[in-house]
């Protein structure tokens, strides 16, 4: 009997020892977000940066205009910025942080995606020291309208 006890209780801390490591138990793996930026723009580059400390794995193309990219993905012009992105099937546009990226994929809205039009000088990846400049997320839904998103600062 003790040898039955003894084998029992050496398989069982094998297991212990074996399950964390499983994948199948891993977190789900974030998305890659491809990004479409300017080699020039080190805004863009800080952008990037921000996505990845979020966790997500990033590819990115060296283009010189956004505007074809933004087109087949259905982003209309006036959201424009200064870079584009895609993840998991949804459009990026502009300094979105990652919090709203992380929520879209949570929610997957009917929409084209995301955008913080323009530049806004406290978004991510523009971030100027000192500053806290309000500005919006907007949800571009497939006809081209917009909502709110979130509002940053957020209270």
């Amino acid at each position: 009997m003790k040898r039955r006890q003894l084998l029992s209780a050496l398989l069982g801390a094998a297991t212990v020892a074996v399950v964390p490591t499983l994948p199948a138990l891993a977190a789900p793996a974030l998305p890659t977000v491809e990004v479409f930026k300017s080699p020039y723009c080190g805004c863009c580059t800080a952008w990037v940066d921000h996505i990845k400390a979020a966790g997500f794995a990033v590819k990115v193309n060296m283009v010189d205009d956004t505007t074809a990219v933004r087109e087949r993905l259905g982003m209309p012009h006036v959201y424009g910025s200064c870079h584009t992105a895609t993840v998991d099937g949804y459009a990026l546009e502009g300094h979105v942080p990652a919090a709203e990226v992380r929520r879209l994929l949570a929610q997957r809205p009917a929409a084209v995606g995301l955008a913080v039009p323009g530049m806004p000088a406290s978004s991510p990846g523009m971030d100027v020291p000192g500053r806290n400049d309000p500005y919006e997320v907007l949800l571009i839904d497939k006809r081209g309208g917009r909502s709110v998103f979130a509002r940053y600062p957020q209270s």
